[in-house]
């Protein structure tokens, strides 16, 4: 079986490759992979290369497959796991497994193992884990987003209160509760707020703030205010903190000067992290989700209202297995939708330099279908480009009825017909 892959050689050295798969062995599977959306974790891994930890130091003699949020089809299954698994089946991938305190992860660490592939196999420890996911919704897109949705769903649940007068903690954010998403109009902020307003723990507020007012009116595009109150009786509110010479004072305002119970930081900067914990009430949380780069970094924290409003502060890295079963099975139901994170969709060829360039060309999530060629794309450039590709005309029509957003219908008529 012939693969097509783009694999890591070392430092900023990916290349798009066509080789051979081994036959798979009695404890493996095969599969074919259909999408897989690029991570920024996956960009360091390309410019770190052999100096990460999750990649082999002879990646120069072995190289890797990248790509980690990945999803489609079970080709063929080994012997011990014919019970568990069929072919045809559709599948998801939760990458991080911690097998038996290895660091190795698809994405990273394996030969025959990856998302930006047209074939891979599935290592026995992948299954042995539970990581190999059945899936049953329509679209392919919305399984490989499940992995970055778990990352958010974690954070949910990761979150605690305390009881006054005990030293029981209550996990996740309060029901009914004032949450706030600062630096939320990103791709996974807007994840975020998905979740927070159809999650089984919903606040009764939700304010998200950013700097630029572009992706503020995208969000609010998205998830339209009025409807939102309308039809999940949540307050929505946008907030660009740019415009206040006091953001503090102003976003306490909304909450009648009481604070917010939960406050999500979605950016690695010292003035976000100390503005979320400014606005914190009593017993409020800091979740800090963004991932610094800087190993150094650090942010001033109000001891006062530590010790006597009991705030506090905790963050995660990643999400588990539950939180991807959460997310897909939310993601079935139509509770939740993945596709407000993805603004750009490729095929293979357009992998590399896309992981590559991730940082330089900000953007939400970059959708990689394996199958075809195709350059990284906007969707806000589809009706333009479609002036000269038909493909791309029929594109922007459909993602035109659906806000802007990519969709199952959107998929289907690329993988039906893109290339013909």
């Amino acid at each position: 079986m012939k693969t097509r892959a783009v694999r890591l050689y070392g430092k900023r050295d990916l290349r798009l490759e066509e080789f051979e798969l081994p036959e798979i062995k009695d404890d493996e599977i095969l599969v074919q992979v259909v999408s897989d959306s690029i991570c920024m974790s996956s960009y360091k891994a390309a410019i770190l290369g052999p100096d990460h930890k999750r990649v082999p130091k002879d990646c120069h003699v072995n190289p890797i497959i990248i790509g980690h949020e990945t999803a489609g089809n079970i080709v063929k299954v080994g012997a011990k796991w014919k019970d568990q698994f069929k072919v045809g089946e559709k599948f998801a991938l939760q990458p991080a497994l911690n097998y038996k305190g290895s660091m190795d992860s698809p994405g990273y660490s394996y030969k025959y193992c990856g998302g930006a592939a047209t074939y891979a196999i599935m290592p026995q420890e992948v299954m042995e884990l539970g990581c190999l996911l059945h899936y049953d919704g329509e679209a392919y897109y919305e399984a490989s987003l499940a992995e970055p949705m778990s990352c958010i769903i974690g954070a949910y649940h990761a979150s605690y209160h305390t009881t006054m007068g005990s030293y029981e903690h209550r996990m996740g954010i309060v029901p009914g509760g004032k949450l706030a998403i600062l630096a939320g109009a990103g791709p996974m902020g807007l994840g975020a707020i998905d979740y927070a307003l159809h999650c089984d723990r919903r606040p009764g507020m939700v304010v998200v703030t950013d700097i630029d007012e572009n992706r503020l009116n995208r969000a609010a595009t998205i998830f339209p205010p009025e409807e939102v109150k309308k039809n999940e009786g949540i307050d929505l509110i946008f907030v660009n903190t740019s415009k206040y010479e006091d953001p503090v004072a102003y976003l306490r305002s909304l909450t009648d000067g009481a604070g917010y119970d939960d406050v999500f930081v979605y950016a690695p900067v010292k003035a976000v992290v100390e503005q979320g914990d400014r606005i914190l009430g009593r017993d409020g949380c800091l979740n800090f989700f963004a991932g610094p780069t800087d190993t150094n970094f650090s942010a001033l924290c109000n001891f006062y209202n530590v010790h006597y409003g009991a705030t506090h502060i905790v963050g995660t890295t990643g999400g588990n297995t539950d939180d991807m079963k959460e997310s897909l099975r939310m993601t079935e139901k139509k509770l939740i939708n993945p596709a407000v994170m993805v603004t750009h969709v490729g095929g293979l060829n357009s992998a590399a330099e896309a992981t590559l360039t991730l940082p330089d060309a900000p953007a939400g999530k970059k959708l990689v279908y394996t199958g075809i060629d195709m350059e990284m794309t906007a969707i806000a450039d589809f009706e333009e480009k479609g002036k000269s590709n038909p493909h791309f005309a029929k594109l922007a029509e459909i993602t035109k009825r659906n806000r802007g957003l990519w969709c199952a219908e959107a998929e289907k008529y690329l993988l039906e017909n893109w290339g013909k």
